[in-house]
């Protein structure tokens, strides 16, 4: 048997391979704990803000609505006669123009009703000039006192009575011109119409002795268009008294549009009815403006939105809404003097353009944390960086 420490023996390659791997692995651990570890240090002046003067220039104070609008004429077109729809002259929902032709119902019954008026006309003032010629010789005969005053009596009411027939005659004529005409359905207005709502070869009801007329369609203005809304109590008393002190009424007053997916306020209008009294049960008074629908894009029905001035233009100091901290009740903004954070606590306007105006506790030469704010805290040092609020 070989002896015990012969049965362990490495060969010499095994043994030069495990000195390489101990070498690098110390060589490594060298490397992790030499100097390059050692970490970055902070900037000795205190971490870096952007920071800027407030913004100043003329703002005015808006007051913004939600509303509707509203078609300033709106028509059914419903049948005034009876009878058989033989034409339809028009494509759903294309516009019209006022005095258009857009149905006929079949007019062969009221030519003929129309016929038969006239015919009775021509006998009614044959009538009536027969009583005429009788009764001026029963006035010559009376004078020569060959008839009673009697006969004179019954020529007299005779002549009257075809008078009155023939008035009868002339106005069933008219009656007669009037349903003809009606078979032929015109627009009353301009505008865009609906879906004809009965097909042809139906038949319609319509007439003096109709109920409920068939409904063929209807047709809503374009331009100009209406935009309703809701004003609150608090709104309508503040306008009232800045319209007392400017010397101008509420009516006329301009006001700024947009749909409900725009951004930007470039529609124009003017508010031209402001209702007679506030509801009692929502603390609203309903509100008008019109304006301009030349292009069409304005359709009734749709919602959008409606901005009117609530002060006269002033001077202001405008900082980003998201420089502003909250401290329980008060609202701050950071401003650096001196490389130092200095907190101010200030009041709040409303938004202009994505930006908050400042009503008190600002300077115009403030310089207000616009970036970084997250790195200041009161009495800090920091390093202030020049910036521009857009």
């Amino acid at each position: 048997m070989p002896p015990i420490s012969s049965r362990f023996r490495l060969p010499l390659p095994v043994l030069l391979v495990g000195g390489l791997v101990l070498l690098g692995l110390g060589a490594g651990l060298i490397s992790i704990s030499g100097p390059s570890a050692t970490p970055s240090q902070p900037p000795a002046g205190g971490p870096p803000v952007t920071v800027s003067a407030p913004l100043a220039r003329s703002v005015t104070d808006w007051n913004d609505y939600t509303g509707q609008f509203a078609a300033v004429d709106y028509v059914e077109i419903k049948a005034r006669v009876s009878g058989y729809l033989t034409e339809v002259h028009f494509s759903d929902g294309q516009m019209v123009n006022k005095g258009d032709l857009l149905f006929v119902i079949d007019p062969r019954p009221y030519e003929i009703a129309l016929a038969s008026a006239r015919a009775k006309l021509d006998q009614a003032a044959g009538t009536k000039e027969f009583a005429k010629r009788q009764l001026t010789r029963a006035d010559e005969l009376r004078r020569k006192d060959f008839v009673p005053e009697s006969t004179l009596d019954q020529r007299t009411e005779e002549s009257r009575g075809a008078g009155a027939v023939v008035e009868g005659a002339r106005a069933a004529v008219r009656d007669a011109e009037l349903n003809l005409m009606f078979t032929r359905v015109t627009a009353p207005i301009t505008g865009r119409i609906s879906a004809k709502q009965v097909s042809l070869g139906n038949l319609v009801s319509g007439g003096p002795t109709i109920t409920s007329p068939t409904l063929l369609t209807t047709i809503v203005s374009q331009d100009p268009i209406y935009f309703s809304f809701d004003m609150s109590e608090a709104d309508y008393q503040a306008q009232a008294r800045r319209a007392a002190t400017t010397g101008t009424p509420m009516v006329g007053t301009a006001a700024r549009l947009r749909l409900m997916d725009e951004t930007d306020w470039n529609r124009e209008g003017k508010l031209d009815f402001i209702d007679n009294q506030i509801d009692r049960g929502s603390g609203t008074i309903r509100a008008r403006a019109m304006m301009a629908n030349a292009d069409g894009a304005l359709t009734p029905g749709a919602f959008g939105r409606l901005r009117l001035a609530a002060s006269e233009p002033y001077q202001a100091l405008l900082v980003p809404d998201t420089s502003i901290v909250t401290d329980q009740s008060r609202k701050l903004v950071m401003t650096v003097k001196d490389g130092t954070v200095v907190p101010k606590v200030i009041g709040l306007g409303p938004m202009q353009d994505g930006l908050r105006v400042i009503r008190q506790g600002l300077a115009p030469d403030d310089q207000v944390i616009i970036n970084g704010l997250m790195r200041a805290r009161p009495g800090a040092k920091v390093t202030a960086q020049p910036g521009t609020i857009q």
